[in-house]
């Protein structure tokens, strides 16, 4: 029990995105180094990015260490594979556990995200929040085009392929029903304050004029 516990504190503790990406290959099905690398950038395309085939070799070292984990016994690889001199990999119980509970943390945390982006957006002047969200609406209208082109992900499973093509329309749809009602508060905004700006200038006029009638 004490293992366990301490395995799972491990799979919290272990951050980088691409250790996660390699547990969700060997999650869909076993590989070994090589073959993990082509097919991580088939599958995650640029949702992931390698910055060097290396990476995936220090997390399958990350994985094993943290018992998320663990080498395929000689005995249960294939035939072909049985002649190759290379480590298969195949995830523990520990690791599928580890791999769901942190797909929920990533739900979590991109509600936090978006909180923080609305948050933080309204520390700027109106107009320059209007001008950032222009760029926004550009970015969610290039994403939804692109989410209807399916070669981005030409490596991964067609259920895969047909799930993130419908969270990304649904995404960029609601977010950007979002920025309309954003666009909608910043620009009542701008008007309350020129409103005001004129009733100042206007009781400025009145004060200054009053005692040379």
């Amino acid at each position: 029990m004490g293992a366990s516990l301490a395995t799972q504190g491990s799979a919290f503790a272990m951050r980088s995105p691409v250790g996660w990406g390699v547990l969700g290959l060997l999650i869909e099905r076993t590989g070994y180094g090589y073959d993990l690398v082509h097919r991580f950038g088939r599958t995650y395309g640029d949702a992931i990015e390698l910055s060097s085939p290396s990476q995936v070799y220090k997390a399958l070292t990350a994985l094993e260490e943290r018992g998320l984990i663990e080498k395929v016994p000689h005995e249960q690889t294939a035939p072909a594979e049985r002649r190759q001199p290379k480590p298969h990999y195949r995830p523990t119980a520990e690791g599928l556990r580890g791999y769901q509970e942190w797909l929920l943390t990533q739900v979590t945390q991109e509600r936090q995200r978006s909180s923080l982006f609305a948050i933080q957006l309204a520390m700027l002047e109106p107009e320059a929040a209007l001008a950032l969200l222009d760029r926004c609406e550009r970015g969610l209208l290039a994403e939804r085009k692109a989410a209807q082109n399916a070669s981005a992900l030409r490596g991964s499973s067609p259920l895969a392929r047909r799930l993130v093509e419908e969270v990304k329309r649904l995404e960029a749809g609601q977010t950007l029903k979002w920025t309309e009602y954003a666009r909608g508060e910043l620009e009542a905004a701008i008007g309350a304050r020129g409103g005001m700006g004129s009733q100042g200038q206007a009781g400025s006029r009145g004060q200054t004029g009053g005692p040379h009638r």
